[in-house]
């Protein structure tokens, strides 16, 4: 018999409460730190380390070395921790898979709020020096990625629909602006570093567990992997500018970390995700942005 709508409940919640467990763990973690970062502080009378949270997606939370077999946190908030002159204690709250809508739903928010108003998660100011967020990626990859192309050869021209994919580009946007929102409501003044990815290679290449997320649309909408990287850098490049014009507001105290550009062919361990030592790269962007914000004497 197939699974019923309960069915479908049942694994959702028992998801949502692994999910739950791995961050409070995470958070346990994250509060050692905090507390022996504020003793080394007191007696050593040196400045103390910036404290991020982090929420967001693979690129924040990618458990797989290059492209697996092996376990290991490769991300971008991993090799941060391990960067700067004072390395940073970053609170990681993201989770694979997860697309903007999911990041600001409301069972995640509630997350956000308890991680935010928990003193043992911060340092003296008692709330993050910055928001570190990543997200788009997940509403555009996937299966879906077919609706927001047209046939080669369609008498609507080639390539990317436009206008689907920018009425897709609103629905980011709406989460990017709840983002702005909850944070003015629940952490104000503290600003929000987020990023566009870079050009993926629809190639088809994907680990063991997950994908592949690309290739299948473009192969079915009858272009080649040449033509679909085409239509994923323009794809890529108008998600960039919606970033870039909340950024360009300086109301919104918002940051875009420019990593358009940053990975060469042999860095990409799979259609969505770089190699360890991609990530490497990705993360001495966002240290150089953090770097602009606070100073090299903080970061």
């Amino acid at each position: 018999m197939g699974e019923t709508a309960t069915d479908s409940k049942d694994v959702g919640r028992a998801a949502q409460l692994t999910i739950q467990r791995e961050v409070a763990v995470r958070a346990q973690v994250h509060q050692g730190r905090v507390a022996a970062s504020k003793q080394a502080t007191a007696a050593n009378a040196a400045p103390g380390p910036l404290a991020f949270l982090a929420h967001g997606d693979s690129w924040f939370d990618y458990p797989l070395i290059d492209n697996g077999p092996l376990l290991g946190d490769t991300d971008i908030v991993h090799q941060l921790r391990k960067m700067g002159n004072i390395h940073p204690l970053i609170l990681n709250v993201s989770h694979y898979g997860d697309s903007t809508v999911d990041e600001m739903s409301l069972p995640k928010q509630q997350r956000l709020i308890e991680n935010l108003n928990e003193p043992s998660n911060w340092l003296g100011s008692g709330k993050p020096d910055a928001i570190l967020f990543s997200g788009g990626g997940n509403d555009i990859a996937g299966d879906q990625f077919l609706i927001y192309l047209r046939s080669k050869g369609s008498p609507s021209g080639d390539g990317l629909a436009i206008d689907r994919f920018e009425k897709m580009l609103d629905g980011i946007g709406a989460s990017y602006l709840d983002l702005l929102a909850f944070r003015d409501a629940h952490a104000p003044n503290v600003p929000i570093f987020a990023h566009g990815y870079d050009f993926a290679i629809p190639d088809g290449d994907h680990p063991i567990c997950a994908g592949p997320w690309l290739k299948p649309s473009v192969t079915f909408a009858g272009y080649n992997v040449a033509e679909g990287r085409a239509i994923v850098r323009n794809g890529l490049e108008r998600f960039k500018a919606r970033l870039q014009a909340l950024a360009n507001n300086p109301a919104n105290n918002f940051i875009l970390v420019d990593t358009q550009g940053t990975l060469a062919d042999d860095e990409w361990a799979n259609e969505l995700h770089p190699t360890e030592s991609g990530f490497v790269k990705v993360a001495d962007r966002f240290l150089a942005a953090l770097r602009a914000k606070f100073g090299n004497d903080r970061i």
